[in-house]
């Protein structure tokens, strides 16, 4: 079995249920409130996991409740934790997300001790028993250094960046990745050449993957669409693991395509994935 390691923020996700996004200075009614582990690097791993693949976790989180919450759903939902650091007398990274009823997001955050994790903090076999790292939002020195080791131990790299990319200098982990994962509005930020496969999110548009002069596409499922939060992760969750499993990118953005959908059709930050819910999707055809 593929083992990956996936490295970024850890949070503690509170999701507001409202009836619309307020404008400046309006108010919104909150119909639901829910609170669960969440983060990228999180959020990819669990999806890994319901596809089966063995999955680890690297990143930080506090010593707080929240922090014990989210390490004990990650080990419940199979990821492993091990090399997830506890900062005694930190706080956990907190996520408020605001979602309407067409799926629209906004979010504010509290950083917490979501970027204390050392790069080489990190033992060398935990890279001699993986196959594959995937990297998301984080400290770009951190990246770059987790990247540079995995490379080093015969690893391929993967690299969603996340919204923050157009104010942190990711160029350096770029160049090192094997997959680039961008939506739109991440691509026009980006001014450094890239190499690899380039795999462009669309949310309802779909999806494409260039890997130089060739190009894949795939428009997407259709799905009724309650909270967009977490589809880019379920989507990146379904590449690699079809990538993993041997598949061309033709076969992989289908994949991603559906798990994405899935996800758009969860509340919540995290959608339990697995290849009998990616092919109910697909039977249920194209967008």
């Amino acid at each position: 079995m593929p083992r990956v390691i996936c490295a970024g923020h850890v949070n503690w996700d509170v999701t507001l249920h409202v009836d619309d996004l307020p404008a400046p200075d309006g108010e919104a009614r909150v119909r639901e409130r829910r609170a669960a582990t969440g983060g990228s690097a999180a959020n990819v791993a669990c999806g890994l996991v319901g596809l089966d693949v063995d999955a680890g976790l690297i990143g930080s989180v506090g010593g707080d409740t929240n922090g014990t919450e989210a390490r004990h759903e990650l080990a419940a939902a199979g990821v492993d934790t091990t090399h997830v650091r506890t900062v005694a007398d930190g706080t956990t990274a907190v996520k408020y997300i605001a979602v309407d009823d067409r799926g629209e997001v906004m979010v504010f955050g509290a950083a917490g001790a979501n970027e204390a994790f050392d790069a080489d903090a990190l033992p060398a076999s935990a890279f001699a028993s993986a196959d594959h790292l995937h990297l998301t939002g984080q400290s770009p020195t951190t990246a770059a250094r987790l990247a540079e080791r995995a490379r080093e131990a015969g690893l391929s790299v993967s690299v969603d960046p996340g919204r923050r990319v157009d104010g942190r200098d990711f160029a350096p982990v770029l160049a090192l990745a094997d997959v680039v994962f961008l939506n739109d509005r991440e691509a026009r930020s980006v001014s450094c050449d890239l190499d690899g496969v380039i795999v462009r999110k669309r949310g309802s548009a779909g999806a494409e993957a260039t890997d130089g002069d060739d190009r894949h596409t795939h428009r997407g499922f259709a799905a009724e669409a309650v909270d967009t939060t977490g589809a880019g992760d379920a989507f990146a969750a379904g590449f690699l693991a079809a990538r993993l499993d041997g598949a061309g990118d033709d076969e992989a953005l289908v994949v991603a395509n559906a798990c994405g959908a899935l996800a758009s059709e969860t509340r919540g930050a995290r959608v339990d994935l697995s290849w009998a819910a990616v092919e109910t999707m697909r039977a249920r055809g194209l967008d």
